[in-house]
């Protein structure tokens, strides 16, 4: 995830934008009004402008600047009781997607840039010497006096949107519309075709350079000086073309020893370098800035986050003070819907390899497997004495199956279902559902099978 990136997700960053634009616009207008005079302005300009003098611009401008701070306040109350109810209802790891959402930015920043707009222009307005004097001059910016009350009516207009935008955005459709939509999206990122070369593959060169390729990786694995994290955290991105250009740089393999979503410690390894003694302070400091270390996780690189962001919205729906399941069932078809797009993927080489053709960097992706086990294992848990929810989970299992081109996903999911089946049985359920679980069961396994 590049600095950009970062900064896009931040709340504050667009309004930022929008202030500084606004405070640009001012400076700009006011500066044309006064390059201009009623001799040379055209008679269709002076029609359109409304002059209300110094007096009625103070008052306009006062107004228009007092009213979109009030309301800018308004809406970021909203904005955060929003918060609290999707953070308590859905989880608190879904406030990130209310901060990076660009429609509750861009109506904050619109009232702080009107509000900052309109206090610069009002500024400008002006009386030069005794205003008793009849001789006074008065500089009245017609021109951005005019474009302030344009604001203040496309104001009413952001106002509107908002209302219809945060009622939209609690609703479980889209909140799990976006979630999917960021699991597809790391997903094409994390595994797209063609990415990387396996070890020993025919294009990389002869059996024996593919040997001697494999030896080193163990080498490096027994014997690699180990690049430590310097800070805890989550590990949020790896800048993957950066750590080529280090290992192609100093002439070394790189091997990851985390991956984007790990928690590390101070001291933790985060890479190992082979050979031996070659990892020098400049190399160190490189390959720690390639791996970026914070306190949050970010789905832009950790598809496990994007999952695990839906399966908490699935058990928290069947948790008793919620009991809702079919909440639970939307946020598992959309589940679903991503994870299908996961395992319909070829896993990607783990290796990267630089010009001379030799490898260079060795970071593995998250097997598929393990994301169906970090999904199947928790609705086991949680979700065992909801019927509804349970079969939606075998329609789950039945749909990742068809998708799946790994025969050791398939075999997970029929292991899975042999699990879910033997919970929903010790649940304590009646005769008649069990049974009709079992008839599902047996009939996802079929399917399973013959996929």
């Amino acid at each position: 995830m590049s600095f950009l990136q970062r900064l896009r997700e931040r709340f504050w960053f667009l309004p930022a934008v929008l202030c500084a634009l606004a405070a640009v616009l001012a400076q700009a207008l006011v500066a044309l009004d006064r390059s201009l005079d009623d001799r040379i302005t055209p008679g269709w300009a002076s029609t359109l402008l409304y002059r209300v003098g110094e007096s009625g611009s103070r008052d306009i401008l006062g107004a228009i600047a007092s009213s979109s701070l009030a309301v800018a306040g308004t809406t970021f109350s909203i904005t955060m009781a929003v918060l609290a109810l999707t953070s308590s209802t859905y989880g608190p790891r879904l406030v990130r997607n209310f901060m990076a959402d660009r429609g509750n930015q861009a109506v904050l920043g619109v009232y702080v840039a009107t509000f900052l707009y309109s206090l610069l222009v009002l500024r400008a307005v002006r009386v030069v010497g005794d205003p008793g004097n009849q001789d006074a001059e008065v500089f009245v910016p017609h021109l951005a006096v005019n474009v302030a009350v344009l604001l203040a009516v496309a104001n009413v207009a952001v106002l509107v949107y908002f209302i219809h935008h945060i009622s939209d955005s609690i609703q479980v459709s889209t909140l799990t519309h976006r979630v999917r939509a960021e699991l597809v999206d790391t997903v094409d990122r994390l595994y797209p075709e063609g990415l990387g070369r396996p070890a020993g593959s025919a294009d990389e060169g002869t059996h024996d350079d593919a040997g001697v390729q494999d030896r080193d990786l163990e080498d490096a694995l027994a014997h690699g000086d180990a690049v430590r994290s310097a800070v805890p955290g989550y590990v949020q991105s790896v800048q993957e073309d950066d750590l080529l250009e280090i290992a192609e740089e100093h002439d070394v393999l790189l091997v990851l020893r985390v991956r984007p979503g790990d928690h590390v410690l101070d001291g933790t390894p985060l890479v190992l370098v082979h050979p031996p003694g070659r990892s020098g302070k400049d190399l160190r400091d490189a390959v720690r800035a390639a791996v970026r270390v914070s306190d949050a996780r970010s789905p832009y690189q950790d598809v496990s986050f994007a999952v695990q962001q839906l399966t908490e919205m699935a058990v928290r729906a069947v948790s008793p003070g919620t009991n809702d399941p079919y909440t639970a069932a939307n946020a598992l078809d959309d589940l679903g819907a991503g994870l299908t797009h996961l395992v319909s993927r070829e896993l990607p080489s783990p290796d990267r390899a630089g010009p001379s053709g030799a490898r260079r960097v060795h970071a593995p992706r998250v097997d598929p497997v393990d994301i169906v086990t970090e999904v199947l294992d928790p609705l086991r848990w949680y979700a065992a004495g909801d019927p509804g929810v349970m079969h939606a989970t075998l329609t789950l299992v039945e749909r990742v199956g068809a998708a799946a081109l790994s025969r050791a996903v398939r075999a997970r999911l029929l292991t899975h279902v042999g699990l879910l089946e033997e919970a929903f049985r010790g649940a304590g359920h009646v005769e008649h559902d069990v049974a009709r679980f079992g008839e599902r069961a047996a009939a996802v396994r079929r399917a399973l099978a013959q996929a």
